[in-house]
């Protein structure tokens, strides 16, 4: 017998060690999280879990577990007919499921019998994220943090991509949320993540940065969109050396209207989401934007948004917010364009 046991903590340490990560859990579950890198093998898919739950409560549990026996075996076969037969004897694979094991301990059973060096995660997902929610308290006090401040339209995430282009190690928390972290921030057609597939992506970032070469982030809040950043990384990058990032007003508007294009093509979806600003801004002042908007007339509707709303709400929330904004370092690009924020993000790095 060569099954392997370990628990969420020798897990966090050894997750790359593995060929495979497998998931048994079903495509639900998986879909609201799962481990980075993992594939979904499983062993009872939604319809089934429900058939079989419903066996349980309506009948009894011993009918449930030959049912649910019988699904499961032909599922593992299929995986087994799909991805194992082609796998070599040396093939490591790592398999879990919700907590209980009875899943992934099905998979694994076979496989080891069939000669593989499989390995089980004790306590499953449900221990993973324990364990991992620690690590990423742990991780965001050990690393050197250099936060990117800037008011909207400023290109604090232009300049990040062009900090990773450059080689810095960069923390892009709207990109792993898909948001862009305002009321304004939803993409069209894009989906946020799950608050612990959020979770995990961040894990997944942080334990590949070297402690020793600092990490960029943005001045974000303590949600992007929907999803909410650990505590313990809001903390830490909230008593973190700040870099304030300028831009002239007109080549913020310019850079907003480049970034938010969807809005200019649909219009009316912009005008629904300034209705969130009413209570901020009054309905009158929201529905003059609107009459400009509907007139073609973006750019002055963009700028008062920026000047009226955006500016003061975003220096208030960073003096109270950030222990160090006020000794920021001031950067400037030449202009708006990549290009210049690649220029840029050379002169910071030449800095180090």
């Amino acid at each position: 017998m060569s099954l392997n046991v370990l628990n969420a903590a020798e897990v966090l340490a050894q997750l790359d060690a593995f060929d495979t990560v497998i998931d048994a859990r079903s495509e639900s579950e998986f879909a609201l999280d799962h481990l980075p890198g993992a594939v979904n093998w499983p062993t009872l898919n939604d319809e089934e879990r429900k058939a079989v739950g419903t066996l349980y409560v309506q009948v009894n549990q011993f009918e449930a577990k030959k049912r649910g026996a019988a699904i499961a075996a032909r599922n593992i076969a299929a995986h087994i007919e799909r991805d194992v037969i082609d796998k070599p004897r040396e093939w490591k694979p790592l398999a879990y499921c919700w907590r209980g094991g009875k899943r992934s301990g099905s998979l694994t059973l076979i496989l080891d019998q069939i000669g593989f060096r499989v390995t089980l995660v004790e306590g499953g997902y449900k221990a993973f994220r324990v364990a991992m929610l620690q690590d990423i308290t742990l991780r965001a006090q050990k690393l050197d943090w250099r936060v990117v401040c800037g008011t909207t339209g400023s290109g604090k995430t232009r300049l990040l991509h062009a900090l990773r282009k450059a080689g810095a190690q960069v923390l892009d928390l709207e990109g792993l949320a898909n948001h862009r972290s305002s009321v304004l921030g939803a993409i069209p057609g894009l989906a946020q993540p799950s608050q612990k597939r959020f979770d995990t992506l961040i894990w997944d970032a942080l334990r590949q940065f070297d402690p020793a070469q600092p990490v960029f982030v943005e001045s974000e809040s303590k949600k992007v969109g929907n999803v909410a950043i650990p505590a313990a990384l809001v903390e830490r990058m909230r008593a973190s050396p700040c870099l304030d990032l300028t831009l002239p007003t007109h080549e913020r508007v310019a850079l907003l209207l480049e970034d938010y294009d969807f809005f200019v093509q649909d219009s009316v979806h912009f005008c629904e989401r300034l209705d969130v600003l009413a209570e901020f801004r009054g309905k009158a002042v929201v529905q003059a934007w609107k009459d400009q908007i509907h007139s073609g007339n973006f750019e002055p509707v963009v700028q008062e948004l920026l000047t009226q709303h955006y500016d003061p709400v975003y220096r208030q929330s960073m003096l109270r917010n950030f222990t160090q904004y006020p000794q920021a370092r001031a950067i400037a690009p030449d202009d708006h364009s990549m290009n210049a924020m690649g220029r840029l993000a050379r002169q910071l790095l030449d800095r180090l």
